[in-house]
């Protein structure tokens, strides 16, 4: 019996060892994605998918999108996608582009699909905006025409995704930038904004015919001004700005002008209180001389008298003048 139970135990062991064996096997070698693969018509062998196990590839990431590509009549190799998986590429998204292009008879080529994949582009959304035009929508533009109307203006850029000029063109934001300066060079130079008005189609005309799409990734099909609305006068707006500050630059000069006259009024007056000081001074030292001509003997009391009888008399008439003047006012 102890013999017989021990045959049991190696036994149920050995299964216990092969179904891991198995498990392990058939999860390092995708035996199902081979059969699958097989009966879809890609001729993938064993050693390819283990290969792919060594070089830490998925096979999964690979053979589906191979398995598509077969289907959709594409001609693609194992060593192509992983080549492009290993790069960092998506390879589900550039065959759905590749399958795209084939049905609508776009000639994208495989390594363009991927270098374009690789540049950071959806290539997928590509190949659709190639196919189905995308309508870009600018900010609104503001210009002034040269009567010093501003004009609001917003235009709707129909472009097509030009797969040639994919990888190194401009995107989005150059086109919306360059439409904004074509509306503004157009609108700048219409003698009057009715003239903007009246016919709005003169913008998209000009723009359009300035070849805009040079060097981005998409091809302007039309340039449609969906809105056009009149802004500020920015000629009056200016005009009075300029006679704010003229008037601003008037008054200090004016301002200037009046403090330099208050400043020689100041000084004249100065002046003035100076040659007066100089007057009652010289006239301080009248009496000194008076009595020294009194003392030397060169003037009389008569003569001194006289002097003061005319003073007197002096100052009477002009207090008589001083009346007058008074009454007749």
């Amino acid at each position: 019996m102890d013999l017989l139970g021990n045959g049991y135990v190696g036994i149920i062991i050995t299964a216990v060892i092969i179904l891991i064996l198995i498990s392990v096997f058939l999860r390092f070698v995708p035996v199902g994605l081979w059969v699958t693969a097989y009966f879809s018509g890609v001729k993938v062998g064993i050693g390819t998918l283990v290969g792919m196990r060594l070089r830490q590839v998925s096979p999964h990431s690979i053979i589906r999108p191979l398995i598509k590509a077969t289907k959709a009549g594409l001609h693609l190799s194992t060593d192509e996608l992983e080549a492009h998986y290993l790069a960092g590429g998506n390879v589900n998204l550039v065959i759905d582009a590749l399958i795209a292009s084939h049905r609508a008879e776009i000639d994208l080529e495989f390594v363009k699909a991927a270098a374009i994949d690789l540049a950071g582009r959806n290539v997928f959304e590509a190949v659709q905006v190639s196919v189905n035009p995308k309508v870009i929508v600018t900010p609104d533009i503001a210009a002034v025409a040269k009567d010093g109307i501003e004009i609001i203006a917003k235009a709707k850029v129909t472009v097509r995704a030009n797969i040639e000029r994919l990888v190194g063109g401009a995107g989005e934001d150059t086109i919306i930038a360059r439409v904004g300066e074509g509306v503004v060079t157009t609108v700048g130079s219409a003698d009057k904004h009715s003239d903007v008005l009246e016919n709005p189609d003169m913008i998209s005309k000009t723009v359009l015919g300035k070849g805009l799409d040079s060097g981005t990734a998409f091809e302007i099909l039309s340039i449609d001004i969906a809105d056009v609305d009149v802004g500020r006068n920015i000629g009056a707006k200016l005009q009075t700005e300029q006679a704010e500050a003229d008037k601003n630059i008037a008054q200090a000069k004016a301002e200037e002008r009046r403090s330099m006259a208050i400043a020689q009024e100041q000084e004249m007056r100065a002046e003035t209180q100076k040659m007066r000081a100089k007057v009652v001074e010289a006239e301080a030292e009248v009496p000194l001389a008076m009595s020294e001509a009194l003392r030397s003997g060169n003037m009389g009391v008569m003569d001194y008298y006289k002097m003061k009888n005319v003073n007197a008399d002096t100052e009477m008439r002009t207090a008589i003048s001083g009346q007058s003047s008074e009454e007749e006012e």
